[in-house]
This record gives C-alpha cells, structure tokens and sequence, in this order.
C-alpha cells in the first residue's frame, strides 16, 4: 500500500534561497556537488543524534516519577496491541477452516464453532485498537509537556538573547523555525517509542509465525520484500529530504516576506508599492512550488515503486501457500492467513516509509530550533553576579570605546559623570552616538573598551534584572502590545492596582483622552499600537514608565512624536518625574533641554562641549550654531 502523499498545505507556502533552480538529484552530481551533499547529510546525522539526545530525556526525565509510569505504561499497552494483532489472523484462519469443514479438530478451537471463532477474531481486532488507543492517551501529558516545556524553554532563550541578534535576524523566519520545531517535539517522542521499535517487533513476530506453521521459504520471501522495501524507501527519502530542505528554506523566506510587508502596510502604502511586495511575494511562491512540484513528482516514484516491491513479495507468498493447497499440505484457511499476514506487514512498512520521512523532517526542524536554542547571548549574567545596589543613581562613563562593528567605532574614550539626582541633557547631530549611550547603559550592548558603572558598580558585574528594574526608558518610537491600553500602561508594573494606573495616565496627560473612548482603558490598541496617533502612543509609554517609578531615568526623543503645547504639558510631568531621580535625556530638539542641569554635546563620537544652556551659548561653539539653526527652522533630521 503507498505511502500517503505529502501535503502541501501541510508545508505552507513559504520561501528559500538555497536552491532557486532546485537541488540537484542525487544522480549526475559533479564529484564537488557530491562531496557538499555529504557534508550535509553528515551535518544533519550529527543534528539528527544531537536532537535525539536532546529530547530523550523528556521521556525519562530524572525525579519525575509520575513521567516514567504513563511511559511503562504505554510500552506495556503498545506490546499488548502487537501480540494481540498478530494473534488475531489466527482466529480468521479458524474461522475460514470451520466453514469449510477443515482442521475442525485443533485442539486450540476449544469446541468454538465458525460463529463463536468470528466473534473471538471481531473482539481480538477491538481490542488491539482499543490498547492503541489506551496508548495514545496515557502517553498524551507526556508529549504535550514535553511541547510545552520546550517551547516554554525557547521563548525564554529568544528574550535572553541579545538586540544585536534579534536586529540581523527576520522576525518571521524566526517564528517559522520555532513553529517548526515546537510541532516535531511531541510527533518525535511519540514516533521514537511507538513506531520503529514496535514496528520491527511486529513484523519479526510475523515472520517467525509464518516459519513456525510454514517453512523457511516463507520467511525467506518476507525477509527479501521487508529488505528490499527498507532500502528502496531509504534512498528514495534520502532524495526526496534535500528537496524537503529547499521547501523549509523557502517556505522561511516566503513567510518572512509576507510578515515583514503586512508589518510596514503604511510604509507599502506611502510608496505605492503594492504591486512590488506582491512581486516579491509571487517569486518566493514560484521557488515554493518548483520544490512542492519535485516533491510531489518523486513521492509518486516513491509510492508506485513500494506498491511494486510489496505486491510482487504479496503474490510470491500467496503463490506458494496456493500451491501448499493444491497439494493438499494447507487449508484455505490457511491461505486466508497467509493474505491477512501479507496485508497486516504491508500497513506497518507503508507506515514506515511515512514515518521515517517524517522523522527526518521532524529532525532537520527541531534541529534548526536546537541550533536556536544553543545559540549563546552576547550579554549575560557574569559569574557570581549581584544585584545592583542602587543609593543615589550616579551614572559614569569612564573611558568609554564602542562600535557595532570593530571597524567602525563610535563611541572614542568618552568620560561622563551624571550625579545622584541630576539631570543630563546629551545632543549632537545624527550618527554621534548619542542613541548608542542608552543602549550601552541598558546593557543591551557591552562596551568594548573602558566601564559604565551605576553608583560606583560596573553594570557588566550586577545582574541584568537589577539592572533593568533600576532603569526607565521612554524611547523614540514607542512600540505597543495588541492589547488594551490599561494593559500596556501596566507593563511598566503588572501589579498595580487601576487607580494607580489611572495616576500614571494622568501624570502623562492621557487620562482624558482614554475616559473619551467608548472602552476607556479597556479599548484594543492595534498591533505595534497602530490604532493610536504618534503622540497617543508615546504619552502611553511615558505613563507605564512612570509606573515602574525607577531611580534612573533615561529619556530617548521622549516628546519628539508631541505636539508643541501637548509638549510642554508633559515636560512639566517629566521634570516632576525626574525630581530626586538621575535623569538622561537623549534630544534631538534643543528646546526641550534647555532647564537641564548640564547639557554634554556629542561630535563624531567625543564630547566637545558641556555646560549649562546660556553658559553653551555664550561660548559660541557648536552648541550654539546648532541652537540657530534650529530657531531659523532649519532642523535637522532626528538621530
């Protein structure tokens, strides 16, 4: 019986680069092409062991007691349905003979007739479905928390991984790879203990079945099919697997294009461009399906060939138990159990085809997740770490060297003191580091030269929940969650109490506007808080920072997207937030800074000037030229 065809709904339409033209057959590969494929299936036999390891103690894991009896307890019900469905031709056989008035006189009929013998063979195939059944569902917890823990496990991984790598990494393809492999988790650990092993358990109970009531020549005939079969489906999936790779690679692709366009609708709109992300898209679909058309191409060579091998091992058995009946050495029951033994080897080999094509997907795809999932984060807890101490919320820059790339740096021995309480203004034109300061403060970034430290602690020696709890952060370009706008506002945190909520909203002089809506603060604010204006949405980021009430303050553009008299309302409101907090002040618009304490302006990565704003002014320097440029409405671009 052939293999069930794949899906390709199954393989959603998505995207790869790895082989535009398509991967080259296993045939006619030139001796490089064929030393690369090697170095692949090498690679993903490795992976392959590796995951393996990885999930097997989710089957056995040590202390959980409750795990490893439903295990024990499937294997026993699993064992129990392949003795009782290899038993069950033999009341068949009975039956047929009983019918017919032959072999009446074994002594195993126990005075059964041809009725009583049926109903035995109808409860038999019950049973053996039934025990399947009890298997599925004892060992169901044990898979699905398996599942869950991973999952569980790769979603924290994802977060401690550092902004460096979630910046050069597509955000869809990313999401395909953990959807990929969270889905193989619990099809792998039940397809290890349920499928292989049972499978060969089955047909060698078969086999020695057919030897022990027949002869050698049967088991001989089973042995040659069963082999043949193996190696032809093996080498057949083997092929069949590249092309199964390509169709990951570019269902990744394709996924990540559709996301990242549905993401950027406006930016689409702004430009016109409909046409080119639906181009876009359609090439990426056009690779998808020259690989779903091999697919489906070799899964009928595959079928048609395993139907070949199988009918052609079927008849040679059948013919030599019909022979057996003419001569008078069998019965026609005994021609009948022969069929039903050839019928119930073919379901398990069809299955085997299936699942170990399956197995192997599942493999290349846990495998991507688990090379996710080793992938280390570049910032992380020092050994022996301590929660930062936090008295007065001094910031220093001592010496501080910086660049996102080695080559390129940005930040050039830098060295500034922002005291206890104070508030610190840092401008400079686009490009002079000023953004790169917060990050680097955040410790989304280590530096790469000198140390930023926190009341005299150096941030990389504290822990990095202290670190973040100590600090607030209204950014540029205040990014939302899908959900309420009370919800968003208490993410700064979760646990306070609405009328809390409701202070922070007030303070950010957003509460009118939420009371006007018909949901008030229950009202859905849109992915990425598209259902709210510019300035909604960033005044709903200044009131769940001023809910986390944090000691450090660091303020990125945190009125640019204002209008100026909503501007000036909330600078009021920061600067009563900021009263007994250190404050940095990330700007851009030299009107916002200008009550600062000191205000440090950034040039090409340097400090070249500090001061108050009037002392900046009458030094005439490049504070001041910025300051009128900006007063004659020549502003330049936000950093």
């Amino acid at each position: 019986m052939p293999a069930p065809p794949d899906s390709p709904a199954a393989a959603k339409p998505p995207f790869d680069p790895e082989n535009a033209a398509g991967q080259p057959q296993a045939e006619g590969l030139s001796a490089a092409e064929a030393e690369a494929e090697a170095r692949i299936d090498a690679a993903e036999r490795r992976s392959g062991l590796r995951t393996i390891r990885k999930v097997t103690p989710y089957l056995w894991p040590p202390g959980e007691t409750w795990v490893k009896r439903r295990v024990v307890a499937a294997l026993f019900a699993l064992v129990l349905a392949k003795l009782i469905a290899v038993a069950t031709p033999l009341f068949y056989k009975a039956a047929v003979d009983a019918l017919a008035g032959e072999g009446v006189e074994a002594a195993w009929h126990l005075g059964m007739g041809a009725i009583g013998l049926t109903v035995a063979y109808g409860m038999a195939r019950l049973m053996n479905v039934g025990f399947q059944q009890l298997r599925d569902v004892v060992f169901a917890r044990v898979g699905q928390r398996a599942l869950r823990r991973l999952a569980l496990q790769t979603f924290e991984h994802m977060h401690r991984l550092s902004l460096r790598y979630h910046i050069t990494r597509k955000t869809g393809g990313l999401s395909r790879i953990i959807e990929r492999g969270v889905k193989g988790v619990d099809f792998l650990l039940r397809f290890l203990l349920f499928s292989i092993g049972p499978l060969m358990l089955e047909l060698l109970l078969v086999a020695a079945v057919l030897f022990l009531l027949f002869d050698v020549w049967y088991l001989v005939a089973i042995v040659v099919t069963i082999t043949l079969y193996v190696w032809f489906t093996f080498r057949v999936t083997e092929w069949r697997v590249r092309i199964r790779r390509e169709m990951n690679t570019q269902d990744t692709d394709a996924n990540q294009k559709a996301i990242d366009s549905l993401l950027n609708f406006e930016t689409v709109k702004y430009f016109n461009n409909e046409d080119m992300e639906a181009q876009r898209y359609d090439t990426a679909m056009a690779r998808y399906e020259t690989a779903a058309i091999k697919t489906n191409y070799t899964l009928g060579f595959l079928n048609f060939g395993q139907s070949l091998i199988i009918t052609t091992g079927l008849v040679v058995v059948m013919v030599l138990a019909a022979l057996g009946v003419q001569r008078g050495d069998l019965t026609v029951g005994d021609f009948v159990m022969v069929n039903a033994y050839m019928i119930q080897i073919t379901m398990p080999l069809n299955f085997l085809g299936t699942v170990y094509r399956e197995i192997r997907q599942a493999l290349v795809d846990m495998g991507e997740m688990f090379d996710l999932l080793e992938q280390p984060p570049d910032v992380r807890d020092a050994p022996g770490a301590r929660p930062l101490n936090v008295r007065g919320g001094e910031v220093e820059l001592d010496r501080v060297e910086f660049g996102y790339d080695p080559a390129r740096p940005i930040l050039k021995r830098i060295s500034l003191r922002v005291g206890a309480g104070e508030t610190v203004a840092v401008v400079g034109p686009s490009g002079s580091g000023k953004s790169t300061i917060g990050r680097l403060l955040f410790r989304f970034y280590d530096v790469t030269g000198g140390a930023l430290r926190i009341d005299g602690q150096d941030i990389r020696e504290v822990t990095l929940e202290s670190l973040h709890s100590a600090i607030g952060v209204v950014p540029q370009d205040t990014v939302l969650f899908n959900d309420t706008i009370g919800y968003n506002i208490a993410y700064g945190r979760p646990d306070a109490s609405r009328a809390e909520i409701e202070d922070a909203a007030r303070a950010a002089d957003i509460h009118g506007f939420v009371m006007g809506l018909p949901e008030g603060y229950d009202t859905q604010v849109g992915e990425r808080g598209l259902k709210l204006s510019g300035g909604e949405k960033q005044r709903v980021g200044i009131a769940r920072t001023l809910l986390k009430n944090p000691p450090v303050l660091l303020l990125d553009e945190a009125t640019s997207a204002l209008d100026t008299q909503t501007e000036q309302r909330i600078q009021g409101a920061l600067r009563a937030m900021g009263v007994g907090r250190t404050v940095i002040t990330i700007a851009h618009r030299l009107s916002t800074v200008v009550d600062a304490d000191r205000i440090v302006v950034l040039d090409h990565g340097r400090i070249v000037e500090q001061g108050r704003h009037e002392e900046l002014l009458e030094q005439g320097g490049r504070y001041a030229a910025m300051w009128t440029r900006q007063r004659s409405g020549a502003d330049e671009a936000a950093d």
